[in-house]
């Protein structure tokens, strides 16, 4: 067989492979193999550049919008934060916390199978991707793991330990983080919908186990630590927007690896699912600028950035089970209903979340959550059968008015969880070292007093 014929025949779908004639059977098994061997690639290929751009979104996406949001004394420190997060969760996903996500365990928790990743190689793992290398796998999941701690810590921005922060991140990462997602995505997981779990909850790219985890904890964490020495009365306008603009436009492309990637192949599940984040973004930017014109007469640069990140988080949940206009809809929710959460009942409660970190993550994971179980459809992803093989109706417009129960379920266990795991965190780490910095450091600002550097060295 010549080479054009054969790269040919590539390029033929596996369902016209099959029709070959049966005196090539070795000649047809050759084929399946290199069609399977390039479908492989492809699907890595993918899952690698996802990997990367999730992992943007913390350095220097997150770093970028949240330190241009505070005053120029914390931009070092505040940058800190998501960077340590990027090489202190990967060791830690290293030595157990994959294991405890994604090996086979009981409903709430993983076992040990995988620590220090032992068994995680090239070949993949059949139960969640495969189509791609394990090692793959793990190590676009551990991106998640990484970012959502990083969100965390714009809520206490501006006054904790850099140490002490590190110590409550792994604490939470253990207490939060692990068995929530275990439970939503691990293999005999309470909450896995794709794997038989006790309130199937559709969560697609991390909705619950990210944001309404991060939000509610962030919530805990202002409320416990208290607020910044001035505020409210003291105005502590954010000291660089263009940083922010920047950091939040690399959040917008980061987001693509974050949902499309979800799909865990280069398939039509992850381009309905870039769709559907894309069209959220635009509308979450939209409304909260109108909303903002609205209340206030001007749609300001910030107001922009910051409905554009609502309208991702809300859509995060059902990227993947929502169709186009339906994700439009989410966004406009998400903008107008985040841009009140931050302007008019953050304003009204006094709590300190210094980057409305609730506000946007916590109420638009929630919102996003309930949002899905109505508009989830099988035309987009058929995750529930019938048992006849047939796909079964999958959200409220489905038919499936279940689901949204479940939705709603599955979001009150995710806020038990991270409030009751956020405290204990707390807790334990204010018994070993101080939360909060001196007010004299404070007044300082954290890059001097805790990294003896300056972001800005305006000298000569």
């Amino acid at each position: 067989m010549s080479k054009q014929v054969f790269a040919g025949l590539l390029l033929l779908p596996s369902c016209l492979l099959a029709q070959a004639p049966q005196g090539a059977d070795a000649e047809l098994a050759l084929l399946k193999a290199a069609v399977k061997s390039s479908q492989m690639a492809g699907d890595n290929a993918w899952m690698l550049v996802s990997s990367a751009l999730v992992l943007m979104m913390t350095g220097p996406g997150l770093a970028l919008f949240y330190c241009g949001l505070v005053r120029k004394k914390n931009v070092l420190g505040t940058m800190m934060q998501s960077f340590a997060m990027m090489a202190f969760i990967t060791l830690l996903w290293a030595v157990c916390g994959y294991s405890l996500v994604f090996a086979p365990g009981n409903g709430f928790i993983g076992g040990f199978r995988y620590l220090f990743l032992q068994g995680v190689g090239a070949e993949p793992n059949a139960s969640y991707a495969p189509t791609i290398p394990h090692q793959t796998f793990m190590v676009y999941q551990l991106m998640f793991a990484i970012i959502t701690p990083a969100l965390i810590a714009g809520a206490f921005a501006e006054r904790v330990r850099f140490g002490a922060m590190l110590l409550f991140s792994t604490l939470w990462a253990f207490l939060v983080y692990f068995p929530l997602a275990h439970m939503v995505w691990g293999e005999g997981g309470f909450l896995n919908a794709s794997l038989g779990g006790r309130f199937p909850l559709l969560d697609f790219a991390g909705g619950t186990v990210v944001h309404i985890s991060s939000g509610f904890s962030a919530l805990v964490t202002a409320l416990y630590i208290g607020k910044r020495g001035g505020y409210p009365q003291e105005a502590m306008k954010p000291h660089n927007l263009v940083l922010s603009f920047i950091g939040a436009c690399l959040l917008w492309v980061g987001w693509f690896g974050f949902n499309a990637g979800s799909a865990l192949a280069a398939s039509s599940l992850a381009t309905s699912a870039f769709v559907a984040t894309h069209f959220a973004s635009a509308a979450g930017a939209a409304s909260w600028m109108l909303a903002e014109k609205f209340r206030s007469g001007k749609a300001s640069a910030l107001g922009g950035i910051s409905g554009a990140v609502a309208g991702l988080a809300t859509v995060t949940e059902g990227a993947g089970f929502v169709q186009p206009f339906a994700a439009v809809l989410i966004g406009l929710v998400a903008g107008a209903l985040c841009y009140y959460m931050v302007a008019v009942v953050k304003e009204k409660f006094g709590y300190d979340d210094s980057l409305d970190v609730f506000g946007v993550h916590g109420i638009g994971g929630l919102t996003g959550c309930a949002l899905t179980g109505i508009f989830a459809t099988r035309a987009v992803n058929a995750i529930f059968k019938l048992p006849n093989g047939q796909p079964a109706p999958v959200g409220l417009i489905d038919g499936n008015a279940m689901q949204v129960v479940n939705q709603l379920a599955g979001a009150g266990i995710g806020i038990v969880v991270a409030v009751v795991g956020t405290l204990i965190a707390l807790r334990v780490t204010e018994f070993f070292t101080p939360l909060r910095i001196e007010e004299r450091e404070e007044e300082t600002g954290m890059d001097l007093a805790l990294h003896g550097e300056e972001g800005y060295n305006f000298e000569g």
